[in-house]
Order: C-alpha cells, then sequence, then structure tokens
C-alpha cells in the first residue's frame, strides 16, 4: 500500500512538470495531437502505479518521450504550414455573409440542431443575426454578429463607423496564406504591392489582415 502512495505521488507531480513543459496551451482548449498527448500521459502514469513489477523509471521516461515529441510536433508547425494542417486540420467557415454553407455542414457531419444549440450556448437564438460562424481546429465555434446586432463601442457613440467585414489572416510569420487570399480575391503581387507602399517585405511581416472590405493591418516582426 504505502508503495503505491509513494509511486502515486511522484508521478503526480511527473505529469504535472510534463504538462507545465508543454505549455499553457494543454491547460486550455486542446489540439487532436495535444489530446493524444494528454490522454497517453494518463495512461503511461497508470501502468507503473497499477503494477508495482514495472520500475517507476519505465514510466518516466515514456512520459518525458511523449513530452518531446509534443514539443517537437509543435516546433514544426510553427515552421511549415502544411505540416500544421496535417496535424491540426484548418477552420471551417459555416456561415459567411449571414449565409449557410450546407455543403460544408454535410461535410462536418455537422446538424442544423447541433448548430443552433451552439449558437444558443453564446446567447445567440436567432441565426438570422449571424454574420459569419467559424468552426475552429479546437471544435470551437467563433462567432460575429451582423453590425446591426453587434454591442455598440465607443466608436459607434461617436459617430465613427466600424468596419463590418470580417478580417482575414493573409500572412502569418512571414509566409502566405493562400486560401485566405483566394477567398478574398487577393493575389501575392497584391500583397507584395501593398507592403512596398509600406516599405516592408514579406519576411518583415508578423500578421497581416485584410477584410471584405479591403482594409488591412499589419503587424511587423519583432527584431
Amino acid at each position: 500500500m504505502l508503495q503505491i502512495i509513494i509511486r502515486t505521488v511522484i508521478f503526480y507531480f511527473v505529469i504535472i512538470l510534463a504538462i507545465r513543459i508543454m505549455g499553457k496551451r494543454q491547460l486550455g482548449e486542446l489540439q487532436p495531437s495535444e489530446l493524444v498527448i494528454t490522454i497517453l500521459l494518463s495512461e503511461i502514469a497508470a501502468i507503473p502505479i497499477q503494477d508495482s513489477k514495472i520500475p517507476m523509471w519505465v514510466g518516466i521516461v515514456a512520459s518525458f518521450t511523449l513530452v518531446i515529441l509534443e514539443i517537437s510536433v509543435s516546433l514544426l508547425t510553427m515552421r511549415s504550414l502544411s505540416f500544421r494542417k496535417m496535424f491540426y486540420g484548418r477552420s471551417s467557415i459555416i456561415i459567411e455573409n449571414g449565409n449557410i454553407d450546407q455543403k460544408m455542414l454535410r461535410k462536418l457531419r455537422v446538424t442544423v440542431p447541433d448548430l443552433l444549440e451552439v449558437l444558443r450556448n453564446q446567447e445567440i437564438f436567432d441565426i438570422s443575426q449571424v454574420a459569419y460562424a467559424i468552426l475552429e481546429t479546437n471544435g470551437q465555434l467563433s462567432v460575429l454578429l451582423k453590425p446591426q446586432f453587434q454591442t455598440a463601442c465607443v466608436n459607434d457613440l461617436k459617430g465613427i463607423k466600424s468596419p463590418s467585414g470580417m478580417p482575414c489572416l493573409v500572412v502569418s510569420d512571414g509566409m502566405l496564406l493562400t486560401k485566405a487570399m483566394e477567398s478574398l480575391n487577393l493575389k501575392k503581387s497584391d500583397i507584395e504591392a501593398h507592403l512596398k507602399s509600406q516599405n516592408l517585405k514579406l519576411n518583415d511581416v508578423f500578421i497581416m489582415t485584410v477584410d471584405q472590405n479591403g482594409n488591412k493591418n499589419i503587424v511587423k516582426k519583432e527584431k
């Protein structure tokens, strides 16, 4: 009994340390690969606790092998868009400009009652108020309401009209996101021309967003 208690306490701290090393994202909404790692960590920790014949170092080595694997995958997804799509997939627009993409719903196997339930959880009871709804890679639904249904901000009170188009990420860490560019009918030359007018190159850009109204926002890379 004492041996089981000691093993349990040790692996309790080992798993906490492993999750802390992998980063705070493990404590929030998990991506598929992160969820797999988390489940495997718990299973690996349980085996040496239940079977005292298995040396503790076996479970510890296996746990930190998974940690190293997760960190390596995270670094690769930061450097390669293709690798990120393979592991995390991509966000899917299911409502665009107020129109429901029925083909996308069928592709994602999402029913209308499911969609309405998620909207109600966000205190949206009328689907006609939604301008954009995006199913994120972690399974969460992000919603942008139509301008007339959005909560008034300071600019609205001052009579300054806020842009109603949804900003799309077109440049991430110096890399062009072609899918988003296609949705906005933008070409690489359009992006480069705008950056040139700002005395910037593609590699100088950390984030660039463009909305349907043509409004652009650029965040430069830190040197």
